[in-house]
């Protein structure tokens, strides 16, 4: 998730810290309003780095760089928002950032400026600097420039992960951005049970959307998936008490899959299977 910034003053290191108390992964958007060098070293192991393509591979290529030497384990490319969707309250609102925040990791390579346009400014930033032709000869060129691992987000057919685990992949997130890019595209969890059975074991497969109780993540388990992220939820508990809020959420996440786990008869997070979706 971008522009935590709108959240909470701490931004991106609200949710970082929130992260490492939970003992979790954390994940750094390319549109954070906190530069990664400010906020890795504020989150703990691991923290992986979220990717857009740009139309300049020099300036993809430098974000991959600084994810390296600020501490990134993961590069998570984002494969399904070659541009922005239409997002109608943004068009409505003309959203832009207020003064003062910035997409601070493309400062230094003069892309930190979301326009001030009618309707959607971050549709702008994205028409004007994202890789709009994204295929697999970009993936092929991502895993040849970093020796991190890429994890492939925004993967709906099994055909497709596939083709992405072939091409390099380590992992895949099921996503559909939230379900805020293509109207009527499938729920992520109709379709991640297809994609873990395209993938097999040649890679982990994560999930996201939707997850909003404990039970979700034990049904995201027995569908295939071998953790969920959380994004959403996490912006609601920044804009409650910040810092305080992320971990909250956190927290209430690990309480309501441990009781899902007990009153399912599953003693470890192993014992999660198919079964228990079935009458």
């Amino acid at each position: 998730m971008a522009f935590h910034k709108l959240a909470c003053d701490a931004g991106e290191i609200a949710t970082a810290r929130a992260a490492k108390a939970a003992g979790t992964l954390f994940i750094l958007s390319s549109l954070s309003n906190i530069a990664m060098e400010s906020v890795f070293p504020e989150a703990g192991v691991p923290r992986w780095f979220q990717l857009y393509v740009y139309k300049d591979r020099a300036i993809t290529l430098e974000l991959v760089q600084r994810a390296e030497a600020a501490g990134a384990k993961a590069i998570v490319l984002t494969v399904d928002a070659p541009g922005l969707g239409t997002r109608e309250r943004d068009t409505r609102n003309n959203f832009c950032l207020p003064a003062g925040l910035t997409v601070e990791n493309l400062a230094p390579l003069g892309k930190d400026k979301v326009p001030e346009v009618k309707g959607s400014g971050l549709a702008a930033y994205a028409r004007d600097n994202f890789k709009s032709d994204l295929g697999f000869d970009d993936l092929d060129w991502l895993c040849h420039s970093t020796l991190l691992p890429v994890v492939v987000k925004g993967v709906c057919r099994g055909d497709d992960a596939r083709r992405a685990v072939e091409h390099g992949a380590r992992a895949i997130v099921v996503s559909n951005h939230g379900g805020r890019q293509l109207d009527t595209a499938p729920a992520t969890s109709e379709v991640l049970s297809h994609v873990a059975d395209a993938v097999g074991d040649r890679s982990e497969i994560y999930v996201d959307g939707g997850i909003r109780r404990g039970s979700d993540v034990l049904k995201a388990i027995a569908l295939g998936a071998r953790a969920v992220l959380v994004g959403r939820a996490i912006l609601w508990g920044l804009c409650v008490a910040g810092e305080q809020g992320a971990t909250g959420v956190l927290e209430l996440l690990r309480r309501e899959l441990d009781e899902a786990m007990l009153l399912c008869g599953c003693t470890t997070v192993a014992d999660i299977d198919s079964s228990l979706l079935k009458p």
